[in-house]
């Protein structure tokens, strides 16, 4: 798992600022935002951006530079920028779209699994096999330890006060556009995360924070897909039985 963030200040500026940088930052999702079409050779060529983005970013993390996306693309690095204005624009981009895939993923096993750890283990499972743990943004899985006496992290659905030197979610600032997607994921997970903890199967001492660990965590990034594909169930089904709770 390598998750950089040395783009990613500079993104949430973007996102925050007005002028001319929040200018480039619309253009960088122009795909979405214009009234015209894309042409067929400029749509194919965005299609191919975006997938060579997730597949460097998430093998390399996000500080891989621009030109790695364009040679895995099979396009001119100009090519990447007339879509994406800078680096921290297509960042954004591949992290919002990830952390809404991985959201409608926990929606759905909270919806369709009546049995709460079903629920929590078919949300991991699904995730680390979509990959999509190596995408999420650092402001998700930026992780702080827990001083005795300091205020508690700003959690969704987390009730239980951590004790101290444990391992917890840290907020960031609050006003980032990119913020309404993390919120909107923590608050799902923790929803799989309490009914979990209240039926008594999952570690009374588990928080969001260490199952979107999981996440990232389970998703190795080998040469051989069906190499990874082993690796990351074997680690899984080992995570998954340290979250669970074990008879007094």
């Amino acid at each position: 798992m390598h998750v950089q963030d040395t783009h990613w200040s500079s993104a949430s500026a973007i996102a925050a600022g007005g002028g001319a940088a929040a200018a480039a930052a619309g253009n960088g999702r122009a795909d979405g935002s214009r009234t015209a079409p894309l042409r067929v050779d400029a749509q194919r060529n965005l299609e191919h951006v975006l997938r060579a983005a997730r597949e460097v970013f998430g093998e390399l993390g996000y500080g891989a530079p621009m030109e790695d996306v364009a040679r895995r693309a099979r396009v001119g690095v100009g090519t990447v920028y007339r879509r994406f204005p800078s680096k921290d624009v297509l960042v954004r981009r591949i992290a919002e779209e990830e952390t809404s895939r991985l959201t409608e993923q926990a929606r759905a096993a909270l919806g369709q699994e009546d049995e709460p750890w079903s629920a929590l283990s078919r949300f991991l499972r699904t995730s680390v096999a979509s990959g999509a743990g190596r995408l999420l943004p650092p402001q998700v899985l930026r992780v702080g330890v827990q001083e005795e006496g300091a205020e508690e992290a700003r959690v969704p659905q987390q009730r239980t006060r951590p004790a101290a030197g444990e391992l917890r979610l840290v907020s960031e600032e609050p006003a980032a556009d990119d913020d309404t997607g993390a919120a909107a994921l923590l608050d799902v997970v923790g929803r799989l995360v309490e009914r979990a903890r209240a039926a008594g199967e999952l570690r009374p001492d588990v928080s969001v924070s260490d199952v979107l660990l999981v996440i990232a965590t389970a998703a190795p990034s080998l040469p051989d897909p069906a190499q990874q594909a082993a690796a990351s169930a074997r680690l899984l089904d080992i995570l998954l039985e340290g979250l669970r709770s074990r008879p007094a």
